[in-house]
């Protein structure tokens, strides 16, 4: 009997007989049928402090449908939201994965090879996004369809599945499971569907989303924008007060409201002689014309706080400097984010390909997602020259690795410091080699050469030190006394090195002299 492989998302077992399972399409959406592509209503239009409130509480209680539709149609219209929203997703999705092996053991490298193959698929980069969907809605479902008619089952593409087609159980709130309209749900199909549930605060999963904490804002402020409009239409245009006299008859007084009425659309109107019409402007003094931009933005600057953990980057009204100690908070959030990605990628989708296609391991290999801290190099600059001038030795070819940049062709033209001529061209390689082994040549043939003038004259420059040193030798009766009358002979009158003394000082003169030339 072939024995199963275990799920470790849903514990259930999955032999290789079910595999027809695997190349299915099953939360595949239409526009008729169980699963619609679209809710056929909408959330957001009638939105009201009980109405959030309801929706809010329905989705802790496990119907969180109207809340996933809220969120998605929170994107939709939201220009703000959306923006901030898509700029936290793409600051993981747009990462650049690798793959490391376990160990350095052959196997262990060709298992991480074959999940490299994986990450360089051209569809892999849209499912990090459709993971990434999780940020809003607090969990994302993704659905591997596999091919399994190769020799190796590989995913064959990657299908975003809408939430709404999923629901967490009653019990524990926690295990998504297929949301076929009955009480608990249908479990998921093991090795089909990868969730990605962030955790961005203790609590409940569906608790987590994003869009729950900006619903209050966006709720407000769409109040603030309906009620802008509706002020720009009246703001700055001058109020119509028409008056009649008191023996005016009702037809007199209903042809002075038409006439009010009109004369906006119209720019005229006929009215009795007896009747008046004034303009009175209205009041700019009172702010009125940018109490609900504030408002507004005030709304928006809330959202940049929950989306991005900060505003500066986001809003106007930001100096460089503040910008960048706030992209730092931002980054907090990329690399956690990032983590909590790859977590999902390798308990799912590199574990399942490796248990189809080699078997369970002990250990698998790990997709990551890298992030690069941008470096200050002129910082850099700044500290290693002053290091290089005080005789601190550095590659040329790292220096060039830091910037960027490649490593000078022979015949390249040279940039060179300000105020110093241009080096001259560049022999090409083979002279260069050429010239270089001969000013090798040269330079030994030298040493030889001073080496040979010194030793032709050691014989009558040693006389006046060794001669002294043989005399006394031969007058002493022992070496002790060797020892102890030694010093007498360092004197003038006792030993002569002078000759010896120059000599030396001359051939090491000439020796640091070709040494600098060369």
């Amino acid at each position: 009997m072939e024995s199963p492989i275990i799920d470790p998302n849903t514990g259930k077992g999955f032999k290789k007989a079910d595999k027809a399972t695997l190349a299915q399409h099953i939360t595949r959406a239409t526009l008729t049928g169980i699963r619609q592509a679209s809710p056929g209503y909408t959330v957001a239009s009638a939105l009201t402090p009980e109405r959030l409130a309801a929706v809010l509480r329905n989705a802790i209680e496990g119907d969180a449908t109207d809340y996933l539709v809220l969120a998605e149609e929170m994107e939709e219209r939201d220009l703000h939201y959306a923006t901030q929203l898509r700029t936290r997703k793409l600051a993981v999705s747009g990462l650049a994965p690798t793959v490391e092996a376990a160990t350095d053991d052959e196997r262990d490298i060709e298992l991480a090879d074959a999940v490299r193959e994986l990450v360089r698929a051209p569809e892999f980069s849209n499912c990090l996004l459709d993971l990434l969907d999780a940020l809003g809605k607090g969990f994302s479902v993704v659905e591997i369809v596999w091919s399994t008619s190769g020799k190796q089952w590989r995913p064959e593409r990657y299908e975003w599945a809408d939430p709404r087609f999923f629901k967490y159980d009653r019990e524990t709130g926690r295990e998504l499971r297929h949301n076929d309209h009955t009480v608990d749900g249908e479990p998921l199909e093991p090795y089909k569907y990868m969730v990605h549930t962030p955790k961005m605060k203790s609590g409940l999963p569906i608790r987590n989303g994003l869009a729950r904490l900006a619903a209050t804002m966006y709720m407000l402020k769409g109040y603030t924008i309906k009620d802008w409009w509706a002020f720009a239409e009246l703001f700055g245009m001058p109020i119509r007060v028409g008056k009649y006299g008191p023996n005016a008859t009702d037809t007199e007084i209903e042809t002075l409201v038409n006439a009010i009425a009109n004369i906006a659309s119209d720019a005229g109107a006929a009215i009795p002689e007896s009747m008046k019409l004034e303009f009175i402007e209205s009041a700019k003094a009172t702010g009125g014309d940018n109490l609900f931009k504030v408002m507004a933005d005030w709304a928006d600057s809330q959202i940049s706080k929950g989306v991005l953990g900060q505003t500066m980057t986001a809003d106007n009204g930001s100096s460089r400097s503040q910008a960048e100690v706030h992209n730092d908070v931002r980054g907090d959030i990329q690399i956690d984010d990032a983590r909590q990605l790859e977590n999902t990628l390798n308990a799912t989708l590199v574990r399942w390909f490796i248990d189809f296609n080699f078997g369970p391991q002990e250990q698998y290999p790990k997709i990551c997602l890298p992030i690069i801290e941008p470096e200050d190099l002129k910082g850099f600059s700044d500290a290693v020259v002053p290091l290089i001038d005080r005789g601190m030795k550095v590659e040329a070819s790292g220096i060039r690795d830091k910037f960027g940049l490649p490593d000078p062709e022979d015949d390249a033209e040279l940039l060179h410091p300000q105020g110093q001529a241009p080096q001259q061209p560049v022999e090409p390689a083979l002279n260069h080699q050429r010239l270089a082994l001969n000013s090798q040549q040269d330079r030994e043939q030298d040493l030889t050469d001073l080496e040979d003038e010194l030793l032709a004259e050691w014989q009558p420059l040693l006389k006046p030190v060794l001669d002294p040193v043989q005399a006394l030798a031969d007058d002493c009766e022992d070496f002790e006394e060797f020892m102890a009358r030694l010093p007498e002979l360092l004197n003038e009158e006792g030993m002569d090195a002078n000759a010896l003394i120059v000599k030396l000082a001359q051939g090491t003169f000439k020796a640091r002299g070709m040494g600098e030339a060369n």
